[in-house]
């Protein structure tokens, strides 16, 4: 799903900010208005573009949507840097194999 970056930023809407220093992050909840459900690329994207954080130091936790609805909320951690991710984001069984 491709989204028009102009498009994009005025469907934008920040439901929740909260600073978090003792992970060193921002735990960012946000909604977006799309047609279809925004694929994780499209919403790390997005996120990197309009906190201008890096993508590698962007945590996705949830994107949900509503039945019938085009309004989908993305939860996130966004940290400041990859070093202060991999240290307190969990790591996936794929990338645990591929790091062997």
């Amino acid at each position: 799903m491709q989204l028009k970056q102009d498009k994009m930023a005025s469907e934008l809407k920040i439901l929740h900010e909260k600073e978090n220093p003792l992970f060193s992050r921002k735990e960012v909840q946000i909604i977006i208005n799309s047609d279809k459900t925004p694929s994780k690329e499209d919403s790390l994207k997005l996120l990197s573009d309009n906190f201008s954080v890096s993508p590698e130091c962007i945590a996705i936790k949830t994107i949900k949507g509503k039945f019938g609805r085009d309004e989908f909320t993305i939860t996130s951690n966004l940290y400041k840097s990859e070093d202060a991710k991999n240290r307190v984001e969990p790591r996936l069984k794929k990338k645990k194999e591929a790091a062997k």
